[in-house]
């Protein structure tokens, strides 16, 4: 089933003016940032052809919806966190880090989403990180969440913030691939693909890698470093 608007649709019936979907992708990567992507609706009955959760589209599929979501909805946005602030503050309080920035990005432009719908099984929206806001991006208090359960594959608005989020990150990875291309990140995105994992072993890691995660010893010693 592809995805509609029927959690949207209730809760614009309960008074929400604007709904946020929420998803995000890199979260089990090896290397580079965890990126969230962020779409504002308002009622509406129409949604681009062939929108469906990122998964499940190639990436010419995804890279041609991206034409279409520029024009969707009222907002849309990706936020990213490093994977030196991974390092900092850990994966759940980096998702909460990126998706605050995209919220900013569109909150900038004046449009504030009464309610959000947020991909998974548990919020990790609501409670900000502690550490490393700048002044500029103090997190600001959220609208209500809603956790949806495969929420890419059945809210509209998830859906595309899924596919704006893959196709934001995959073009980091393959701009960093040019950098390190011994890591093959053009094609394995981060993620801990046999090529990877034996590339870290044989180079050691660099500042893109995710340091405190469990990462093979590099043959030149565990704390080998690729500048």
């Amino acid at each position: 089933m592809p995805p509609s608007l029927a959690h949207e649709k209730a809760l614009w019936a309960m008074g929400a003016r604007t709904v946020a979907g929420i998803d995000e992708v890199g979260r089990g990567a090896l290397a580079g940032p965890v990126s969230v992507g962020v779409c504002v609706l308002g009622p509406t009955e129409i949604w681009p052809y062939g929108l469906d959760d990122s998964k499940k589209l190639s990436p010419a599929e995804r890279v041609a919806l991206v034409g279409q979501l520029i024009r969707f909805g009222l907002g849309r946005a990706v936020g990213h966190a490093s994977a030196k602030e991974i390092d900092e503050i850990g994966i759940v309080g980096a998702l909460s880090l990126a998706a605050r920035r995209g919220l900013a990005q569109i909150a900038a432009a004046g449009i504030v989403p009464d309610r959000i719908l947020l991909d998974g099984t548990h919020d990790w929206l609501s409670k900000a990180p502690a550490t490393l806001f700048d002044a500029e991006e103090a997190p600001a208090p959220l609208a209500p969440v809603t956790v949806v359960k495969k929420g890419d594959a059945e809210c509209v608005s998830i859906a595309a913030a899924s596919v704006l989020a893959k196709v934001d990150r995959d073009a980091i990875m393959v701009a960093l691939s040019d950098r390190h291309p011994e890591y093959g990140w053009d094609s394995n995105k981060g993620y801990g693909s046999a090529a990877h994992l034996e590339a870290i072993e044989r180079q050691g890691t660099t500042d893109e890698h995710r340091r405190s995660w469990k990462l093979p010893a590099s043959s030149a010693g565990a704390a080998a470093s690729v500048e």
